[in-house]
């Protein structure tokens, strides 16, 4: 079946982010208790039920793993009833293990969905990643100059010193060149713990004060990154970063072939595109799960690229524990 608008609609923006509910209000019940891949499992399984309860012919492109090693979710997994449009599905259940795990802000269940064919199939590798929000023009940011040199033409942009841009860092030793490059031009630097798809998708919102995203994390958590900016615009450059044979391999059974290309937000996720998260701890971007009264309540984005729609979704139903 041939994916159009019409088909590709609020509708099922709406479903999507019912899933996205369901998997936070499952991990939610795992925060503070340290219990990384039990939250993580609660939350797959919750999806992985949603997803199988939708009208859907659905393909998961980006998952948990490879099919040896992840028995839920895993790539190349069917999931749906069988019936409705063909859509690729790339997902996070909890982007944030151990954010959750330890009761720390900015965990996330996370969900992406396109037509077939419209998802980069990334392997589950590392990815070079650079970002901005929406407004500028082409050219702005790339991969292969140093941060200090993407912030001045960001800032050169907007009309600004390079010390009012705002660059967000996971905070990682292999960051310290990024890091180093951007105190160099007194580049406000704000590094976070984890989770840098919500890192990527903060620099939509003013309201995060995020300027820019820099550096190198998860190809999966690229791609769902890169299908919420193609709702509500801005640019992304991602390029795989190999760190072995086997980790080569992975990106050859998923047929990429080009090891060096460098991905542009088209090639990371191209037509209409539905991107759903939901809060699982309180954060920057969604406020986390919280149940008062025998009611849990819940706070979704949702992103639909066909008619550039963002929306901030509340929900509150009866609580039931487990």
């Amino acid at each position: 079946m041939t994916m159009t608008k019409l088909r590709f609609n609020a509708s099922l923006a709406v479903q999507a982010a019912l899933v996205t509910e369901q998997a936070a209000i499952a991990a939610s019940d795992m925060v503070g208790l340290g219990r990384e891949k039990a939250a993580d499992q609660k939350a797959v399984d919750a999806m992985r039920r949603g997803l199988n309860a939708l009208d859907i012919r659905g393909r998961i492109v980006i998952g948990e793993g490879e099919r040896d090693e992840a028995p839920m979710l895993y790539i190349g997994e069917e999931v749906g009833t069988g019936q409705g449009p063909e859509i690729d599905i790339a997902l996070d259940p909890l982007e944030g293990t151990t954010l959750t795990a330890k009761a720390m802000a900015n965990a996330l269940a996370v969900m992406a969905f396109a037509p077939r064919g419209g998802l980069l199939f990334a392997p589950d590798v590392y990815m070079d990643k650079i970002a901005i929000g929406p407004g500028y023009g082409a050219g702005i940011i790339d991969l292969n100059d140093s941060a200090s040199d993407n912030v001045k033409r960001l800032a050169a942009a907007k009309g600004v010193k390079p010390s009012d841009i705002t660059v967000c860092v996971l905070d990682r030793s292999r960051h310290a060149d990024i890091i180093t490059s951007l105190r160099d031009i007194d580049a406000r630097v704000r590094l976070i713990t984890d989770g840098d798809v919500q890192g990527v998708i903060a620099t939509t919102d003013p309201d995060t004060q995020t300027d820019m995203y820099i550096g190198q994390g998860g190809a999966p958590e690229g791609v769902l990154a890169a299908a919420a900016l193609r709702c509500i615009g801005g640019q992304m450059l991602g390029r795989l970063h190999f760190r072995n044979d086997d980790e080569i391999g992975r990106a050859r059974r998923v047929g990429i072939d080009d090891l060096d290309k460098t991905y542009d937000l088209e090639g990371l996720a191209s037509g209409p595109t539905i991107f759903s998260a939901t809060g699982v701890t309180q954060g920057s971007l969604l406020d986390g799960v919280k149940v008062k009264e025998g009611r849990v309540h819940t706070h979704t984005l949702i992103m639909n690229s066909v008619d550039n729609a963002v929306q901030r979704l509340r929900s509150s139903r009866p609580y039931k524990a487990g």
